[in-house]
């Protein structure tokens, strides 16, 4: 099933592979009928964006939420097992056992969601959470990562359906017939007849962008793990410097941030100031239900985002993913948003990353009031 922009190479390279094997093609309605079209289709495959998964996951999640009983608690015992799965039966023989009953009697249901079908969903154009691949994996949902560009055709590296081509947290091996190096600082640099010749009609774009020994700068900071598994650890241009000359590798802190079910979006701002700091837009729907837990009152999304106490709550979350950060990375302050961002406002790309200027742009207000107020 195809859903994702066919004016964009990651997905138009697709069709023409699948097209090239003599698969059939079904396109989705719309992005909101896709989960529809699922079950009507029963797909063996599809690609998608981190972004679209992580919206799964927390559909998956809010509903297993609203559960009661024992319901609700073989759910969290099958999504918790989920959570710490490793490759190659690493966990031992009582987890494998334990995990064999989750896919029977819970994650089989997932499965179901997603036509009954899937053989494999392969996940680019962004990061994505290793959770997510992980309790997918678990889940007898296998999800591939990779990598690339429109200058490279797009693959640059994938994981692949063989175990042994699967490494979760890295965007698998790099493909045949195409080179990886590193430049001093950490770039990569690539070479192979997946690379674009130039720009067309820009030669001074295009020499900055292929060496003179034919390399093309990725503008991506990565490393090899295990001698060949390729690891994106974040977009070089994204990278920010604070006052005190530390490097900020934002994409490494969003990931751990969104891993809270109170966290819908997250953006890590601080260039050139003291310390850095997070514009945050929460989940809406998972906030109301804990409002109501707790008997906060809640009007609008406008309103709960200033009450203190649901300030607090995140960023509590905010301090646990700090647990794991070096001093200098910590996020000290938090703003909360009151919309998400989206293609349509212009905050989002149509591969559904953050359009970082526009959101700093249009969030002046609250950038000020986190570094200009005392």
């Amino acid at each position: 099933m195809s859903f994702l922009p066919l004016n964009h190479v990651y997905e138009r390279m697709l069709s023409y592979l699948y097209i090239s094997q003599g698969m059939s093609v079904y396109y989705a309605e719309s992005i909101d009928t896709i989960a529809n079209n699922l079950k009507e289709v029963k797909p063996q495959i599809f690609v998608t964006v981190p972004r679209l998964l992580e919206k799964v996951y927390d559909k998956i999640v809010g509903a297993g939420t609203a559960l009661s009983g024992i319901k609700k608690m073989m759910f969290f015992w099958a999504l918790n097992l989920g959570l710490r799965y490793k490759q190659n039966g690493e966990n031992g023989w009582l987890y494998e056992k334990q995990l064999a009953l989750a896919n029977k009697l819970v994650f089989s249901k997932w499965r179901e969601a997603l036509g009954g079908n899937i053989i494999g969903i392969v996940s680019g154009g962004s990061a994505l959470q290793p959770r997510l691949a992980r309790v997918f994996h678990a889940a007898q949902i296998k999800v591939l990562e990779g990598y690339g560009l429109t200058e490279t055709s797009p693959v640059i590296a994938v994981n692949n359906y063989d175990p042994r081509n699967i490494k979760i947290g890295t965007v698998g091996p790099i493909i045949n017939n195409v080179k990886v190096k590193f430049g001093e600082d950490g770039e990569i640099l690539v070479k192979g007849p997946n690379v674009m010749m130039g720009y067309y009609k820009q030669p001074e774009l295009t020499a900055e962008a292929i060496d003179k020994d034919g390399w093309f700068h990725t503008g991506d900071i990565g490393v090899l793990e295990d001698g060949r598994f390729l690891k994106i650890t974040d977009r070089k241009k994204e990278m920010f410097k604070t006052s005190g000359g530390k490097y900020i590798t934002p994409q490494i802190t969003e990931n751990k941030l969104k891993e809270s079910h109170f966290i819908e979006q997250v953006m890590v701002i601080g260039e050139n100031e003291k310390f850095p700091a997070a514009f945050i837009v929460p989940s809406f729907s998972y906030l109301k239900e804990w409002c109501a837990r707790h008997k906060i009152a809640y009007t609008s999304n406008e309103d709960i985002v200033k009450n203190k106490e649901v300030h607090d709550r995140i960023m509590r979350e905010v301090d646990a993913a700090n647990a794991n950060l070096a001093q200098y990375e910590k996020i000290k302050k938090i703003a909360l948003l009151p919309k998400e961002w989206s293609i349509e406002h212009g905050e989002m790309t149509p591969k559904l990353s953050l359009k970082r200027k526009v959101i700093m742009e249009a969030n002046k207000a609250a950038y000020d009031k986190i570094y200009k107020e005392n």
